[in-house]
């Protein structure tokens, strides 16, 4: 019941990111033998009951009077080592908190310990101690800044035990958090009720920090800043644009109140440091002064920034994958919070340079930054970002998913809203560290595929693989097919792909211009009717001919930007709603139409369809997913149309 009641009361909190970003915070319970604790790198948002370790209390008591190493390094390697030891299940592959003997010397059953931005607004600026006396009474600790880590823990056990008897319920860590305790967790939601109340009675307003529509500039600068922070592998960016983010960047002075780190966290998600571009006016005027501040910043700090603010654009995050990005560019929004509401506790107080140089070099934060990026290797496509339009549904999902589980970030476009947001939902939800992002689009319409493609640039920083998948197809002889229906195929399946091919180019002409040796693909997924005529479906069959053409030409055009241009050409996909569809699909329209000589049923023309495939059967998703990850990962060929028709068309 104990632990059911604490992964409730973990999640809660975990899920909540007022209180918890980052997968940080712990959470515990305790008995008279055994402290159950939070496992290191196990987020709090979806912890289970196996999440948790169980340390010996006897062992970790043990453990204040050991003569540790003076030695910093010496000292926290053997600490871990003890920790380990304290396992009551020594096998078990569970790393305990580096906190869990904080948590041990804590007399609460029940302990949770979090950053909220609210509470550290107080506990970094420089009236946070008196604030701690003032609100709180004896309620509460207030604890002077101490490295994480064993020494801490001496800290805090040395400040409890100055009070005797009973400790209070609330302990203050300076430029840290707070730990909470009670007997139950309601009491410990009342007790974070009472001071985050008090909290938000005290504070100032601050900026509005809820997300403006970004500036359509920032789509023209971030492409760049992409390739030149990228190392061997492309980096992928997350934006911000809010009020907020505009009070801090909008000048020198201004973002001189987040110009350093003031937790924990801060160090470890985006570095000690950001770098701000102090500059205004057209966007290469604006990538110019990065460049030249990155060899300043470099220099002085030892490493390119996480972290990239863009005075009047937004907060620009760039990281090893979509969701290092998004944790550094949250916990970045979060110190901005922190700076604006520290006004309130006497202005904003940064950690000591000897305290970030301990955090930045600590194996304990180096081990979650390591959680937080994930395993490297795996497909060579991961982390590259690609857009599918027509994506929602049938070739177009199923391309969608293929990519994603490859660790591709990707855009599905559609107009489908409803299937598209739920395709994004599914694959998001099976974790990694990728992301899936929808956008309503119409390739018919030149604005829309402009915005669309803004909008993924602004999502991830850049673009690597544009896939022009959209397309719709109305079978009809000449006496059938009205000029509407013609003039409604054409734009999508023609005018959609030059679309997309225009504004696509763009994004990858700049990042090929600051970065000359990475490649971007623009792909048609074409038909084989886009290789030999189709009876009764000229409108399809002709502007997939063009399709080719176009490829050809906008071949010829990109390859000198390291943008190569393929199609891809399908086979039947007999499975497909296109084909199967039992009121609209082409099998249907081609028994209505007589297409097929003596077809008295639906199966009768597709047994008709699959005796001209020697294959014998008809292109499946993964045919052409297979064919996608070879264009995109040879160098060398464009220009091409690729069939995938299982022998069916065969080029000459």
């Amino acid at each position: 019941m104990a632990l059911e009641e604490l992964v409730d009361i973990s999640r809660e909190v975990g899920a909540d990111p007022d209180y918890v970003l980052a997968g940080g915070g712990n959470t515990s319970f305790k008995d008279g033998r055994t402290l159950y604790v939070k496992a290191s790198g196990v987020p709090l948002a979806t912890i289970d009951q196996a999440g948790f370790v169980a340390l010996s209390r006897e062992r970790l008591s043990a453990m204040a009077s050991r003569p540790y190493s003076r030695d910093p390094v010496r000292r926290e390697e053997e600490v871990k080592r003890d920790l380990l030891a304290a396992r009551v299940d020594p096998a078990s592959s569970l790393r305990p908190s580096v906190e869990a003997s904080l948590h041990d010397v804590i007399e609460h059953p029940y302990v949770v310990h979090t950053h909220p931005h609210l509470v550290n607004a107080m506990l970094c600026g420089r009236a946070g101690a008196s604030a701690v006396k003032r609100l709180f009474g004896d309620q509460a600790v207030h604890v002077p800044y101490t490295d994480p880590g064993y020494t801490l823990y001496l800290k805090v056990k040395a400040e409890l035990e100055k009070r005797g008897g009973r400790q209070p319920p609330l302990i203050f860590l300076e430029n840290h958090g707070v730990f909470v305790g009670g007997p139950s967790p309601d009491a410990v939601r009342e007790r974070y009720r009472t001071l985050m109340q008090a909290l938000r009675a005290e504070v100032r307003p601050i900026p509005d920090p809820a997300r403006a529509p970004p500036r359509a500039a920032a789509a023209e600068v971030l492409p760049a800043l992409r390739m030149i922070l990228s190392g061997e592998a492309l980096k992928v960016g997350a934006f911000l644009s809010s009020p907020l983010a505009d009070h801090f960047t909008r000048s020198a002075a201004a973002f001189a109140d987040v110009a350093s780190a003031f937790t924990p966290d801060q160090v470890v998600y985006c570095k000690a440091h950001a770098l701000h571009v102090d500059a205004e006016g057209a966007p290469g005027e604006v990538i110019a002064a990065f460049q030249a501040a990155l060899p300043r910043f470099t220099a002085e700090h030892g490493h390119p920034p996480k972290i990239v603010a863009l005075r009047s654009l937004g907060v620009a995050a760039f990281e090893d994958s979509a969701a290092s990005a998004e944790i550094a560019l949250a916990v970045f929004e979060d110190a901005m919070k922190i700076a604006a509401q520290a006004a309130s506790f006497g202005g904003p107080r940064f950690l000591t340079p000897e305290a970030i140089a301990f955090l930045d070099s600590w194996e304990v934060e180096n081990y979650r930054r390591s959680v937080s990026r994930g395993e490297k290797g795996g497909s060579r496509l991961a982390q590259r970002i690609a857009i599918v339009t027509g994506g929602a549904q049938g070739f177009g999902a199923g391309i969608v998913e293929h990519l994603h589980a490859d660790g591709v970030n990707v855009v599905v476009a559609d107009l489908n809203e409803e299937r598209g947001r739920a395709l994004v939902a599914g694959l998001d939800a099976r974790g990694g560290k990728n992301r899936a992002r929808f956008v309503k689009a119409d390739v018919a319409v030149a604005e829309s595929v402009e915005a669309l493609v803004r909008d993924t640039v602004l999502a991830f920083g850049g673009l690597d693989v544009f896939i022009s998948n959209a397309g719709i197809l109305r079978a009809g002889s000449l006496d059938e097919m009205d000029s509407g229906t013609f003039e409604l195929m054409t734009r999508v399946n023609y005018s959609g792909y030059f679309h997309g091919a225009k504004y696509a180019s763009r994004v990858m002409k700049l990042q090929h211009a600051h970065r000359p040796e990475a490649l971007a693909d623009i792909i048609q997924i074409n038909s084989k009717s886009g290789l030999e005529g189709s009876n009764k479906n000229f409108a399809y069959a002709g502007a997939k001919f063009g399709g080719i053409g176009l490829t050809q030409s906008f071949a010829l055009e990109l390859c000198q930007h390291g943008i190569k241009v393929n199609s891809i050409c399908p086979g039947n996909f007999f499975d497909g709603p296109l084909w199967s569809d039992p009121e609209t699909g082409l099998f249907v329209q081609y028994l209505r139409t007589g297409k097929v000589p003596g077809a008295g049923t639906v199966a009768d023309v597709k047994r008709f369809y699959e005796e001209k495939v020697p294959a014998r059967r008809g292109c499946t998703v993964i045919d052409v997913v297979r064919a996608i990850r070879y264009v995109i990962e040879q160098e060398y060929e464009t220009g091409q149309a690729l069939p995938v028709t299982g022998g069916q068309v065969m080029l000459r």
